[in-house]
C-alpha cells in the first residue's frame, strides 16, 4: 500500500517555535522624543510609551536598563539628528556658504525638529547634565556657522557677531508673537536672514 511507504516524519506544534516580536528601539526612541517635546521630560514614562504604542512595559526594559538610560538615548538621538544628520545632509546637498547656513538652519528648526530642541532647551535650565550636552550641541552649530560666515567675512569678531545672530535668529523667531506690519512672519525671516549673511 502506497500510505505504508511514506516516510514518517517527526510531529511539532505549529506554534512550539513562535518568535517573539519585540518593538524596535527605533520606536521608543521616536516615541520618547514626542513625548519630550510635548511635555518635557516629566512625560517621558516608560508607562505612558508603552500604551501609546500599545504594548507592554517589557520590551521597553528588553532595549533600555532603566528610564534615565533611555532619556540619556533621547538625548543621544536629538543630538544626532538634530546637529550631525543636518550637516552631514547640507554638506551633500552642496551649495555656497550662504546656502549651507540657510540650509543647516532651515533643517535643524524644521517643523519636526524644533520641538524637541525647544524642549531640550527648557531642560536644560533644570538639569546641569543636560545643559552640558546642549553647549556640546551649540558650540558644535556655532562652529559649523564660523567655518561658513569665515568664507566671506574676513573679520573674526564679524564671524562671531553673524554667528550669532544668525543663530539667534533662528531659534529666537520663535518666541516672538508679534505681527510684523502687513508681512509675514516668513517675509521677515528671509529678509534678516540676507540682511545678516550680506
Amino acid at each position: 500500500m502506497l500510505g505504508d511507504e511514506l516516510p514518517s516524519r517527526p510531529y511539532r506544534k505549529a506554534n512550539a517555535m513562535v518568535a517573539q516580536i519585540r518593538t524596535p528601539r527605533s520606536t521608543w526612541i521616536d516615541a520618547g522624543l514626542q513625548a519630550l517635546a510635548a511635555g518635557g521630560p516629566d512625560a517621558v514614562r516608560v508607562e505612558l510609551l508603552a500604551k501609546t504604542l500599545r504594548v507592554t512595559r517589557g520590551g521597553f526594559y528588553h532595549h533600555f536598563a532603566s528610564r534615565q538610560v533611555f532619556l540619556d538615548a533621547l538625548l543621544e538621538a536629538w543630538e544626532q539628528r538634530t546637529t550631525y544628520d543636518v550637516l552631514e545632509r547640507v554638506e551633500e546637498e552642496g551649495g555656497d556658504a550662504r546656502a549651507k547656513v540657510r540650509k543647516a538652519g532651515m533643517l535643524t528648526f524644521s517643523h519636526e525638529l524644533l520641538p524637541i530642541d525647544l524642549a531640550v532647551r527648557d531642560w536644560a535650565r533644570r538639569d546641569d547634565s543636560v545643559a552640558r550636552r546642549l553647549r556640546r550641541v551649540d558650540n558644535r552649530r556655532m562652529e559649523y556657522l564660523r567655518a561658513q560666515i569665515g568664507t566671506f567675512s574676513d573679520d573674526p569678531d564679524d564671524v562671531e557677531a553673524q554667528g550669532m545672530l544668525a543663530f539667534s535668529l533662528a531659534i529666537g523667531s520663535h518666541f516672538i508673537a508679534a505681527d510684523h506690519d502687513g508681512r509675514s512672519r516668513q517675509q521677515v525671516l528671509e529678509r534678516a536672514t540676507q540682511r545678516l549673511l550680506a
